[in-house]
């Protein structure tokens, strides 16, 4: 991390407070934002499209194919997802205690959600805490206590037995697993492929979907009234095919499916938004997805119908909003993308930022080079 001689760094340019409000300047003091200037000349000025730094809002920092990684390894993740300006991830489960990376300076800021919670034998092996029903509601209390504010449940997956994607658990224990959850202070999100698990967790109360590619047009109204936000994972759902063509051979109704929910990506995330959706980005990075890919997610929801600036805001200013943290506001931690050109014009201008600003230092972009 760069530290300016000057005691503080100017930026100028298009300073972009949200999608449509702007400012010209902003300085950055002992790790803060001010729009105050400070005495004396600038130790150092970037000039550009300033934008708060990004939200990743499906990450696993500290999980690969194996599950379980080394904590240098876990750095390694958090370091690639910084310098691509993701400056606030949302873990979406994780095997390891990752509460380390919350003490580095030099990481991105963590929000923890614990370890997935799956039905036994229904998820990838190794990740998870896996039970029976029965068991799900003390389950998800417990990784909720393990986490800061957030848990993560398993709603789906496939059924070998019956050879394709099934719901995982019972209405009934699913919504009191959501209730001992928020009995604990936690909101909680599912994984849900298939259109059949999402009545259940609308009904059980449930905050947010991962994926939703199974979101129907008869679902939208109960997402937008129970306030219930999605994250699409669209560079993870292109996956699909892969998987369908792996599986064909043994389980082909469920290959039939996985095509059939990735050849619908597109119309579930445009009619989600344009219905009231919330919607926002993550790259479900850690799993099959690599670190450092959030531009990717961006564009890849820009061309799925969300265009340019609602993708960036799916980033940005409202995913920043929705987890409790600021954007580019008086006092607050000086966390910033600053891009060579407008992103709401294009995003793909945040695939090479001109400089990524964590608690006030540049740590990466052609600036720090």
């Amino acid at each position: 991390m760069s530290v300016d001689d000057g005691g503080y760094t100017h930026l100028t340019g298009t300073v972009l407070l949200s999608p449509t409000l702007t400012v010209r300047d902003v300085y950055l003091q002992a790790g803060r934002f001010t729009f105050a200037r400070p005495a004396g000349s600038p130790g150092r000025v970037i000039e550009g499209w300033v934008l708060p730094g990004l939200v990743d809002a499906h990450c696993h920092v500290g999980l690969d194919r194996r599950g379980l990684v080394p904590d240098s390894l876990a750095e390694e993740q958090a370091l690639q997802d910084r310098d691509a300006g993701t400056l606030l991830i949302r873990d979406a489960g994780v095997v390891n205690d990752t509460r380390w990376i919350q003490q580095r300076d030099d990481l991105p800021r963590l929000v923890r959600a614990g370890r997935h919670v799956a039905r036994t034998g229904r998820y990838f092996r190794d990740y998870a805490v896996e039970v029976e029903p029965e068991g799900l509601a003390a389950a998800v209390a417990e990784q909720a206590r393990r986490g800061d504010g957030w848990v993560k449940i398993v709603g789906d997956w496939i059924d070998r037995s019956v050879g394709d994607l099934m719901p995982a658990f019972p209405p009934a224990v699913l919504s009191d697993a959501v209730a001992a959850a928020h009995a604990e202070g936690a909101r909680v999100t599912a994984h849900c492929f298939a259109a059949d698990t999402l009545d259940a967790m609308l009904e059980a109360g449930i905050d947010c979907i991962e994926h939703a590619t199974g979101m129907l047009p008869q679902h939208i109204p109960r997402f937008v009234e129970q306030g219930v936000a999605i994250v699409p994972t669209l560079i993870n759902i292109d996956t699909f095919p892969a998987i369908a063509a792996g599986a064909a051979g043994k389980y082909p109704d469920y290959a039939a499916h996985m095509r059939a929910l990735w050849g619908g990506r597109h119309t579930m995330v445009r009619r989600a938004f344009d219905g009231g959706v919330p919607v926002f980005a993550g790259t479900d990075a850690g799993s099959v997805i690599a670190h450092g890919r959030l531009p990717d997610e961006i564009a890849a929801l820009a061309t799925a119908g969300l265009g340019p600036v609602a993708a960036l805001d799916a980033a940005c200013w409202s995913a920043r909003t929705w987890l409790g943290f600021p954007g580019i506001e008086e006092g607050a931690s000086a966390d910033a993308v600053v891009c060579a050109e407008d992103p709401r014009l294009d995003v793909g201008t945040l695939a090479a930022p001109h400089a990524v600003v964590l608690r006030g230092g540049v740590v990466a972009g052609r600036c720090a080079e």
